[in-house]
């Protein structure tokens, strides 16, 4: 229950909607239960004795009361929405603003189609508990008891037939609900899985055509949706059986009741609107018993739910940031002492071992390295993407864990190798980089980026719509563009994380002649061709996760055998160009 205090202190101004609609069910059962008194007093004096009068003075009451009863259940319906609705969205709100705090190391736990559940179908489950939940499970429990109540005040002998039949009925429902409880689980879980399959799919989705896999993904998908069946099915077939062991025991007393009480007419003991209003209390009392498990089941699978949302509530983001940081990085200079890094901590081998490297504020600095030696993760480290697992990484001899983290990212620019535009415009993707930008910044930023060409053929120019994920524009022009982005922030420190292997030699000599202007800007090149750093200050050379090499290129060329090879390999294959 812990989950559920939990996600209730986020009701905030919906607080007093769900208390409200709590009190209206209140009176809505109160009338409701005034109505079978009413009913056994107009059989017994009314209809017996043939005053008219009497039985229109307890119809118009049953009438009022009824009518009272369906105004206060459609109040309390619009009440018990927004409550329900209002929660649901301060919930994603609080999980959306949590995993904003996430490092990848975090994201990388839970996985991203597991988050995507717990934000959207674990909320929804939580939003029905209240808006179909509220109602059985404040009407239940009163109406047991008053229907308890009022019945041994019509007829204590006809009452022990549900006194005995209710424990009864109590077991069967809470055997049911304890077997069932952890089934919820395993069926969001499921979700989870089918998720997974729909997001790999849609997101690689131009490699499945290309390679023709669409039966593949197909029949992934197929086995996952199977599951997720299966597992509903097998949950809510047990969760049904509520259903007959309630019926059974309300019809039960029925005909015990119905046996006694006629016997007890018969001999006097018991009038014919009495036996009706009792018939009518018992059918509320054990139908309350059914709602009630029913209610349960629903709290039972919002458990569940609750849970695995208060997991994200409560994860512990693993980059923190320190009381007391530096607001202000005074240079671009970046020194790695002894740094080691593997991304579990269960991993027996280090991604990156004893990585000692120092990179002069202005200097640009050229990474190389086969695939899978550890460049883009060295760079990560700088922006505390993630945090060294042993060792110091430095920025302006500072620590980097000493910074505040938005100080510290906003002075450092990275264009990733994997190049994102969000859906709007142009000008809207571009102010990412510096949102008080002028169109003189933007042009010149796209213009050192080589990308104003193609930008200004376009009829809106700067205006000119970004499909999602920027699908309307080649890889080459997204490249650029998010280039453009990165040098409106002028950051101390630019990473180039492959971020030119969709431009050809001429405009990549260009964007580099560009930058090269920059001097105060420290520009760090992880790149697969030397052309690219070529004419660095410096160039590293990566090799399973160790440093094999530092110097220029004329250097390298002469005692480096790693860097030798790359240098021949890509001659023969005509990469190399001399700019």
């Amino acid at each position: 229950m812990h989950d559920i205090r939990k996600l209730f202190s986020y009701l905030g101004p919906y607080r007093k909607d769900l208390f409200f609609a709590g009190f209206l069910v209140f009176i809505e059962t109160a009338f409701e239960l005034v109505i079978p008194k009413l009913m056994s007093d107009l059989i017994d004096f009314g209809v017996s004795t043939g005053d008219m009068q009497y039985m229109t003075r307890k119809g118009l009451q049953m009438g009022f009361c009824a009518v009272l009863a369906l105004i206060t259940g459609l109040t309390y319906a619009r009440f018990a929405a927004r409550a329900a609705y209002g929660w649901g969205a301060r919930i994603r709100d609080a999980e959306y603003e949590r995993l904003q705090g996430f490092s990848f190391k975090n994201i990388d736990y839970f996985e991203s189609s597991s988050l995507v559940t717990r934000m959207t179908s674990d909320v929804t489950v939580m939003q029905n508990a209240i808006n179909g939940g509220l109602r059985p499970l404040i009407r239940s429990p009163m109406m047991l008891f008053l229907g308890i109540g009022f019945s041994f005040s019509m007829s204590p002998e006809l009452s022990l037939v549900f006194i005995v039949l209710t424990p009864v009925l109590a077991i069967l429902l809470f055997t049911i609900i304890r077997y069932v409880a952890p089934m919820y689980s395993q069926l969001q879980r499921a979700v989870d899985k089918v998720n997974m399959c729909v997001e790999e799919n849609l997101r690689a989705i131009r490699t499945v055509k290309a390679y023709v896999r669409g039966d593949y993904e197909s029949d992934k998908f197929e086995e996952a949706n199977a599951h997720l069946a299966s597992t509903a099915k097998s949950t809510n077939r047990k969760a049904v059986l509520n259903l007959p062991a309630s019926q059974l025991m309300i019809y039960t007393a029925i005909v015990l009741i119905m046996l006694f009480g006629g016997r007890m007419i018969l001999t006097g003991n018991l009038l014919v609107g009495e036996l009706t209003g009792f018939l009518s209390y018992v059918m509320q009392i054990l139908n309350s018993m059914m709602m009630i498990s029913n209610v349960f089941l629903l709290l039972t699978r919002s458990l569940a739910s609750a849970e695995r949302i208060c997991q994200v509530l409560e994860e512990d983001p693993s980059i923190k940031e320190k009381d007391g940081a530096f607001r202000k990085v005074e240079n671009g200079s970046v020194e790695f002492k002894h740094v080691y890094f593997k991304y579990s901590e269960n991993a027996e081998q280090y991604t990156l071992s004893d990585i000692c490297l120092k990179i002069g504020s202005g200097e640009t600095v050229g990474i190389l390295g086969a695939t899978g030696s550890g460049k883009s993760t060295l760079i990560q480290l700088i922006l505390r993407l993630y945090d060294a697992t042993e060792g110091f990484v430095m920025v302006a001899n500072k620590d980097v864990r000493d910074y505040g983290i938005n100080e510290l990212r906003a002075e450092v620019g990275i264009v990733l190798q994997k190049n994102l535009l969000f859906s709007g415009t142009v000008r809207e993707n571009l102010l990412w980089g510096d949102e008080e930008a002028s169109d003189e910044e933007i042009w010149k930023a796209l213009e050192t980026a080589c990308a104003d060409n193609f930008i200004r053929k376009m009829p809106m120019q700067l205006d000119a719509r970004v499909a999602q994920a920027g699908e309307n524009f080649s890889g080459g022009q997204k490249q650029r563009l998010c280039i453009a982005r990165t040098l409106l922030k002028k950051p101390k420190i630019m990473i180039f994380d492959d971020s030119m292997s969709a431009v050809d030699s001429a405009t990549e000599a260009a964007i580099r002649k560009g930058l090269a202007g920059m001097r105060d800007m420290t520009k760090i090149f992880i790149a697969q061709r030397i052309s690219t750093v070529k004419n660095a200050d410096k160039i590293v050379i990566l090799d399973d996760g160790r440093i094999a090499d530092v110097g220029k290129h004329d250097e390298l060329m002469a005692r480096s055998p790693i860097y030798r090879e790359i240098y021949s390999s890509q001659l023969k294959g005509g990469s190399e160009n001399a700019n």
